[in-house]
C-alpha cells in the first residue's frame, strides 16, 4: 500500500520544458515533440537572449495549453510587469537573486504564476543547501526550479548531485541543469518520489550550438522522459500490493 506520507509515483506524467528558444523551427519542434512549455531568455548576457518583441513573435506559434515562460535575471519589477503585459499567458521564471518580495511585486502579488530557481552547489556543498527551507521561503512560487550553481546564472549544461536532495520536498519541482536524453531518466527516478509533481527543463542538452536547437535531440529527449514515466508506472504496479 502506498504511504500517505510520501508522494505516489503512479500515473504521474513528467512535464517537459524546452528552454532558450530563439528560432521558429525550434518552437515548432518542441511543440511537435510534445513539450508542455517553452522558455524565452530575456537576459541580455545570455547567448540565448531574445527581446520581448521576439519572444512574443515566437510565442504566437504555440497552440493552446503549451505555456510560454519568460526567464528574467535580476530584472526590475517594472520591466518584468511590462514584458508580461506583452504576453498575457506567460509564466515568469526568476533565475537570479530575486527576493520573495521582489517576485511577488513583479507578478502583481503572485497573480501571475512564477518559478523560482534554486542553484544547488556542486559536490559535497549541495548537501548543505536546505531545499525544504528554500521552498518555504518562496512558498508563493508555482514550483522551485533546481539548477546547478555555476558562474553566472545558469545555462552552463552542468548537473548537480541529485541524490543529496531531501527525501521529501513538499513542493512542485522542476529539474534542470545538464539534462540530456541519456540522463533524464535517472533524474526522474531520483526526483519523482521526493516532490508533488516533477517537470524537467532542458536547454543545452538539445542544442547544436548555443541557442540553436536540434529537432532530433528534442524528440529524443521527450521520448526518454516518456520511457522513464512508463518504466516508473510499471515498477509501481509490480511492487505495490493490492489493497
Amino acid at each position: 500500500m502506498t504511504s500517505l506520507c510520501t508522494p505516489s509515483t503512479e500515473n504521474q506524467r513528467t512535464r517537459v520544458k524546452i528552454c532558450g528558444l530563439t528560432r521558429e523551427q525550434d518552437v515548432d519542434a518542441a511543440v511537435a515533440a510534445g513539450a508542455d512549455a517553452v522558455g524565452f531568455v530575456l537576459y541580455e548576457k545570455s547567448a540565448r537572449f531574445v527581446t520581448i518583441e521576439r519572444a512574443v513573435e515566437l510565442a504566437r506559434r504555440l497552440p493552446p495549453f503549451v505555456s510560454p515562460v519568460l526567464l528574467f535575471v535580476n530584472a526590475g519589477v517594472g520591466e518584468v510587469i511590462a514584458c508580461c503585459d506583452r504576453l498575457a499567458n506567460a509564466v515568469v521564471q526568476f533565475h537570479g537573486d530575486e527576493s520573495p518580495q521582489h517576485c511577488l511585486a513583479a507578478t502583481r502579488g503572485g497573480l501571475r504564476p512564477f518559478l523560482r530557481v534554486a542553484r544547488i552547489p556542486a559536490g559535497g556543498g549541495g548537501a548543505d543547501f536546505d531545499l525544504v527551507k528554500y521552498a518555504q521561503i518562496y512558498c508563493a512560487a508555482q514550483a522551485i526550479l533546481l539548477d546547478a550553481e555555476v558562474d553566472g546564472y545558469g545555462g552552463g549544461g552542468k548537473t548537480f548531485n541529485w541524490t543529496i536532495l531531501p527525501p521529501i520536498v513538499g513542493s512542485h519541482l522542476v529539474l534542470s541543469g545538464g539534462l540530456t536524453s541519456a540522463n533524464v531518466g535517472d533524474g526522474i527516478l531520483q526526483l519523482r518520489p521526493r516532490c508533488k509533481t516533477l517537470t524537467v527543463d532542458v536547454s543545452s542538452g538539445v542544442e547544436l550550438s548555443r541557442g540553436i536547437k536540434d529537432a532530433g535531440k528534442i524528440h529524443q529527449f521527450v521520448a526518454a522522459v516518456r520511457a522513464a514515466d512508463a518504466h516508473n508506472t510499471r515498477t509501481h504496479h509490480a511492487t505495490v500490493p493490492s489493497a
